[in-house]
């Protein structure tokens, strides 16, 4: 009688990624058999190559049973991300993702300041209709003027905004 585990059979049990790369026989309670299938085996060996085996063990028996695929999911992430990169690792790919955060903040902080400035500009250029002196004729006087908010009151901002599109880069809305 055989019964299933996992994907493995007792008695006729296929070696887990680990054991079949270490060249050894997959243990019925192989620790790492549930995180290193068969079927997926270049997960194991990228792991391997920077953790070793051993040292993998170790985690893994030392975490809680709930834990460890969380810590076979970050050893793989961790394991990739040193074989495309390694001085850097996942370090150097966070470290990327913060500077398009940075990049994207001040991209953000521009528009939003363009749209101030515009505001201020659309509101300074309202004008109030003209008043007439005579209102039997319907002209206005030549005494009249149009009346701006901006002449009867000071602006808020006195300064125009300068944008050096040198240093920018290229915009993220064009294609």
């Amino acid at each position: 009688m055989k019964e299933n585990v996992g994907n493995r059979k007792q008695g006729a049990a296929s070696p887990c990624a680990a054991c079949k790369l270490l060249r050894r026989r997959c243990a019925h309670d192989c620790v790492f058999a549930p995180y290193f299938p068969a079927e997926e085996p270049q997960k194991f060996a990228s792991v391997h190559k920077v953790f070793g085996a051993s040292n993998v063990n170790k985690m893994l028996q030392e975490l809680p049973v709930h834990q460890r695929g969380d810590a076979v999911k970050s050893m793989v992430y961790e394991a990739n991300a040193r074989v495309r990169d390694p001085v850097y690792g996942c370090v150097g790919a966070i470290s990327s993702l913060q500077h398009q955060i940075d990049v994207l903040q001040a991209q953000l902080a521009l528009a939003q300041a363009e749209v101030v400035h515009m505001r201020m500009r659309q509101f300074s250029s309202i004008s109030v209709p003209p008043t007439t002196d005579s209102p039997e004729n319907g002209s206005p006087s030549p005494s009249s003027k149009l009346i701006t908010p901006s002449s009867q009151t000071k602006s808020f901002f006195n300064m125009d905004m300068v944008v050096d599109h040198a240093n920018m880069g290229e915009s993220l809305w064009s294609c």
